[in-house]
């Protein structure tokens, strides 16, 4: 298949690809290659934000997976059905096989974004276990907010169709709190594949460039009402039930600002 030709390259050479921003990003251009792409971004700002956005959704995910790449494989594999205490390392293992496989395909084709990521969301790991969700909502969070490119799937200009629609598909109301009061305005949202079913993320931007996501989904049928909390790598989450839906408040921020912005979220869902 053919590389598709964004701009020509400054000075002699070949056309830019997107395969060239993909490397680059990822550093496994050779040094003259590495410098004309280099060239180009100086030169091009739109496409240097977008390669910007790859270097730290990369950085995100390295800082969630890696301490799972380096854990020894057990001597013996157990037939057994894996012990409930470790949601986290069954999603983190099928996220980070997804991740080597997307690295690969560069070599031959060269493109690896977070739309290829959606189906490691729906396959990696059931939420049978109390809390699953959240586990999802950090990996969602870790994906889809460094994206610099299309962090959501529907804007915040048309964020009535995009309750509604979240709505339809979810099968019960969906609201989208409001948070400007916070500090964080919406930006919009995406529909996500969930462990049996459709869910809902919205995302929330401040000021000062930091992004917050609310994963909703109704797998989380029987858990614990009560607010919890939990860590995977950078991202901390805060989660609770709420009538239908299970909610998880994702964020690379203090527990103390995720737990003020959980409160309002809470305050106005369960209003």
């Amino acid at each position: 298949m053919n590389d598709i030709r964004l701009h020509p390259a400054p000075g002699p050479g070949t056309p830019i690809t997107e395969a060239d921003l993909h490397g680059y990003a990822d550093g496994q251009l050779p040094p003259a290659r590495h410098a004309e792409v280099e060239a180009f971004l100086a030169a091009h700002p739109q496409d240097q934000a977008r390669v910007d956005g790859w270097k730290e959704q990369r950085r995100a995910l390295h800082a969630l997976l890696d301490p799972v790449l380096d854990e020894p494989l057990p001597l013996r594999l157990p037939l057994a059905p894996p012990e409930r205490r470790w949601p986290w390392r069954a999603l983190a293992a099928g996220v980070a096989v997804a991740a080597v496989s997307a690295s690969a395909a560069w070599i031959t084709r060269g493109a690896m974004d977070a739309r290829h990521l959606q189906a490691v969301l729906a396959t990696a790991a059931p939420d049978r276990i109390a809390g699953g969700y959240a586990q999802r909502a950090a990996i969602a969070h870790a994906v889809y907010a460094p994206d610099m490119g299309r962090p959501v799937e529907v804007g915040v200009d048309n964020e009535k169709g995009l309750v509604t629609w979240l709505t339809k598909r979810m099968g019960a109301p969906v609201r989208a709190p409001s948070l400007s009061q916070a500090g964080y305005e919406l930006m919009g949202g995406r529909l996500l594949p969930g462990g049996a079913g459709p869910v809902a993320l919205f995302m929330y931007g401040a000021s000062d460039g930091q992004r917050l996501t609310l994963y909703v989904t109704r797998e989380a049928v029987g858990e614990q009402t009560a607010f919890q909390f939990t860590q995977e790598g950078p991202v901390r989450v805060f989660y609770w039930v709420e009538g239908q839906f299970g909610y998880a408040l994702s964020g690379a921020v203090s527990r103390d600002e995720l737990q003020r912005v959980s409160q309002e979220v809470y305050r106005q869902l369960q209003g």
